[in-house]
């Protein structure tokens, strides 16, 4: 699997911190994280202020900067600047990546798209890198219709920046996922409903490293 530059995802698996799908802190889930190997960490919170977002992201700053882990924040350039995140995740119904980007100078700018239509817009406006998903069904309730991992190869057809597989993932279809020639993975609750976060993390790495059992 082509790997991503290490400004995006290193080793390809980004751990999507969900408020819905949290069973413990986030900062007590990123620490097993970061103990398993992931190297990304993206905060994705639909449900809390934006001041408690904004101390969620500080104590995930301080913790991922010090392991030399990538995080992103989703929804808000503004949380994303304030503490000094590697970048910041867009929805469709966020600002533009054009006016993002005036914000966040070089920063990683990726953005969710469901939709060949919506990979291009964003790969038109200077993200760096897309969200494409959900590939299978996910609980996730604003996450649509499952695209698939047939759609997920016909788009890497013709995207030329990195495209993130988001949606459904767990151990069980990540190969299928990988075979579709995608750069990265992100996953949630296939993680994080795991007893052992880190040892889940593990098992994603190895099958993304070609060293599953």
């Amino acid at each position: 699997m082509e790997k991503l530059d290490r400004e995006l995802y290193l080793g390809g698996l980004c751990l999507l911190l969900n408020r819905g799908t949290r069973i413990k802190p986030a900062f007590d889930l990123a620490v097993e994280a970061i103990q398993g190997g992931v190297s990304c960490i993206q905060l994705r919170d639909k449900e809390s202020t934006r001041l408690q977002i904004f101390k969620t992201a500080r104590l995930l700053r301080s913790l991922t900067k010090s392991n030399d882990v990538l995080l992103i924040i989703n929804d808000y350039p503004d949380i994303a600047l304030a503490v000094d995140a590697d970048g910041v995740h867009l929805g469709q119904d966020d600002l533009p990546v054009s006016q993002v980007r005036r914000l966040m100078g070089d920063k990683i700018i990726g953005v969710s798209t469901h939709s060949l239509a919506e990979a291009l817009e964003a790969q038109k406006e200077g993200a760096n890198y897309i969200g494409f998903g959900p590939i299978f069904a996910t609980e996730t309730k604003d996450a649509g219709p499952p695209k698939g991992v047939e759609a997920l190869s016909a788009l890497m057809q013709h995207i030329t920046i990195p495209v993130v597989a988001i949606g459904g993932i767990k151990e069980e279809n990540l190969s299928a996922v990988l075979d579709t020639g995608v750069n990265a993975v992100a996953a949630s609750s296939g993680i994080l409903e795991q007893e052992n976060i880190a040892k889940a993390i593990e098992a994603y790495i190895n099958i993304i490293k070609g060293e599953e059992s």
